[in-house]
């Protein structure tokens, strides 16, 4: 399991025989442990759990036998476990050493912290309660009674023997089952009552685990809302659908293969361990340059901290005050310019407007002593490089997520600087300056989660494949069992999917800066308090910004939540415009109107919260990136030819390297 949410798992304990609760010596040696151990040892142990809680409320019912199969030759399976055994220990070789860096990097996403979190959540839960088991029991026995009866059986029928299913009765349909969920849509889940029993029965077990949360005696609710997410993290790990021996998929799979997928199922995941992180698409059917990120352009500044690109104009007339893009440093800048028909930088530039993009270096020990006031300190060099540039007087600008938050405290320093006119107007991707309800990510910052954090970091900077496991936890089911159970299991091809490409393309983080981060505006919510933080000297007081402001959220965000993202709308003195987008973090932001797809809601009345915004919203189909350029345009329309430096790398004009760039290729 750890390897699967993102991490190299640690070795030290079967290299060393563990410590003295294992009952072994310290210096006795042991086998490496087969993958799939580690895969599920932590969610397994927690099923056996459940399993001895609800054992009085599962029927034992000697017709519940799981369909008989004819195997392949036993010499197959032979050679196909000795291929698998070879696999293994060839990668045993290559697996991290304890101390070192990787090594530490796991022991965040362990999944051992939150086996302790459910033990404690099992020793302070209802299921003690007399009445409690009276009722569960019933409810138990109530639906797998219902799920009996739609396969035509009464108490004491016998299923058909070889058919695999109630004699003359098919299979049922997905949406008669008493519970529903869309791991279990497959029509095998129900094709003999066995699967369709224990399927039910963890739905029916995760459910009331859930629920229970809420009935837990003297917990603080910031601590209950964690030990929701938990559970649920827990609970998704123990579906049915990631084990082999409970996944009727699975099980065809491997009859119909001989045991050929879980010989490329394993290749998977040897791959997947030695980078160390879970992977989602095929990484060779893209190139930098080549097929992504290939909007002409040139780099026309470089710092040790990131690289300026400057894209080449398509029109004859662009917009005087040209934009200058901040992207998130904790993913690559080229989700903006993922390919021809979906890059919004490439659509900007054919709307005249002339585009400027900042390239963040991955952290290395280079910036080991980067803060945040050096992040903010790079976006005002960057205005300025583009204002003398092109000599404007000031920029439009845009701040991805983490960028934006930068933006505001940068407009903010601006303002008592006196400096506020640099920037013509302001736009905020999915950003956030109040994290008072900022999500699920408020669950790792707790004081023991930022310890753990500091404790992974080597060298003075967190490994960006940890920060891909956090977030991959954040919608465990699409973005780590799926993936599991399709490419480990299954043993199949990964997809060439550009939008997955980048999510798994981390990058690093500067330690100082994201414990600050984590600490100050995660956990503390200082940006949100006037004067509670301070740069090179200057309180930071977000009431101060009069810079108009365009605020795009997403309805579906699980990072930014749009309700966390409206409470920017309090904190500005100027004026503001907030736009809803259809979808989340990524597709409600990547969404060019040539797709036709989602939609976005629009409020033209003054409205105090984002309850009243929707309420009174009108619904627009499509992009909203058109109403932004409107918008943008309304601030200043005045246009330019697009010549001398609107174009880089012409005459007298010493560009570094042509889009895009180093910093986003470096590893």
């Amino acid at each position: 399991m750890v390897a699967i949410t993102g991490t190299i798992p640690s070795t030290s304990e079967s290299r060393t025989g563990g410590g003295a609760g294992n009952g072994r010596a310290m210096t006795e040696k042991t086998e490496t442990p087969d993958p799939f151990t580690n895969m599920y040892e932590a969610p397994a142990k927690a099923f056996q759990q459940m399993q001895r809680m609800w054992a009085p409320f599962l029927p034992a019912n000697p017709l519940m036998q799981m369909p008989p199969a004819t195997l392949p030759d036993m010499s197959q399976w032979q050679e196909i476990a000795e291929r698998l055994q070879e696999q293994w220990k060839a990668m045993g070789l290559a697996l991290p050493q304890p101390g070192d860096g990787a090594t530490q990097m796991a022991t965040m996403a362990d999944p051992a912290q939150y086996m302790a979190m459910m033990q404690e959540w099992f020793a302070r839960s209802p299921f003690a309660s007399p009445d409690r088991q009276k009722a569960m029991w019933e409810e138990s026995m109530d639906m797998w009674q219902r799920v009996m009866n739609l396969y035509g059986f009464a108490p004491g029928m016998a299923l058909g023997a070889t058919t695999g299913k109630a004699d003359g009765v098919a299979v049922p349909d997905k949406d008669a089952m008493p519970l529903k969920d869309k791991r279990f849509a497959d029509d095998r889940w129900r094709a003999h009552p066995a699967f369709a029993l224990i399927h039910q029965t963890y739905l029916m077990m995760a459910q009331r685990m859930s629920e229970m949360v809420d009935e837990l005696d003297d917990l603080p609710e910031e601590k209950r809302e964690q030990m929701r997410f938990f559970t649920k993290a827990m609970t998704d790990a123990m579906s049915p659908a990631n084990f082999p021996m409970t996944n009727p998929v699975v099980l065809e799979r491997t009859l119909e293969t001989g045991g050929q997928n879980l010989v490329k199922g394993m290749e998977h995941l040897m791959a997947d361990l030695a980078r160390g992180q879970l992977s989602h698409t095929d990484a060779k059917a893209f190139e930098l340059g080549k097929n992504i990120a290939v909007t002409p352009g040139k780099v026309v500044h470089e710092t040790r901290m990131y690289q300026l690109i400057q894209y080449t104009p398509t029109t004859d007339k662009v917009l005087e005050t040209p934009l200058v893009i901040f992207p998130p440093w904790i993913n690559r800048f080229y989700i903006l310019d993922l390919n021809e028909k979906k890059s919004f930088v490439r659509w900007a530039v054919e709307q005249g407007v002339t585009v400027f993009m900042v390239s963040w270096k991955s952290a290395d020990a280079s910036l080991a002593d980067v803060e945040w006031s050096d992040y903010i300190d790079a976006q005002i060099e960057a205005i300025d490089v583009v204002r003398e540039r092109l000599d404007v007087p000031a920029v439009h600008t845009i701040g991805y997520c983490v960028a934006g938050t930068t933006l505001a405290a940068t407009l903010s320093l601006l303002e008592q600087r006196g400096d506020a006119d640099k920037v013509k107007s302001a736009t905020f991707f999915t950003a956030q300056v109040d994290f008072e309800d900022a999500g699920d990510l408020l669950h790792f910052v707790d004081d023991h989660q930022i310890a753990a954090l500091q404790a992974a970091s080597t060298d003075g900077y967190t490994d960006g494949r940890l920060l891909a496991a956090t977030f991959n936890m954040l919608r465990g089911t699409d973005l780590i069992w799926n993936y599991v159970v399709n490419n480990y299991l299954l043993g199949e091809d990964y997809p060439a999917f550009d939008l997955l490409h980048w999510n798994g393309d981390v990058t690093n983080l500067p330690s100082k800066w994201h414990r600050s981060y984590l600490e100050d505006l995660y956990r503390d919510n200082k940006l949100a308090k006037p004067g509670e933080l301070s740069i090179d000297g200057t309180p930071i007081d977000l009431t101060l910004v009069k810079t108009p402001t365009y605020i795009q959220a997403g309805r579906e965000d699980h990072i930014a939540p749009a309700a966390s993202v409206w409470k920017m709308t309090d904190h500005f003195s100027g004026p503001v415009r907030f736009v809803l987008a259809g979808s989340g973090h990524i597709a409600g932001v990547v969404n060019p109107p040539d797709a036709n797809k989602y939609q976005y809601w629009t409020n033209e009345d003054a409205v105090d919260t984002l309850d009243e915004f929707v309420e009174g919203a009108t619904e627009h189909p499509g992009s909203w990136w058109p109403n932004w350029l409107q918008w943008l345009k309304s601030h200043d329309g005045t246009t330019v030819s697009a010549k001398g430096k609107r174009k880089p790398g012409g005459k007298n004009d010493n560009v570094i390297e042509d889009a895009p760039g180093r910093y986003v290729m470096a590893r």
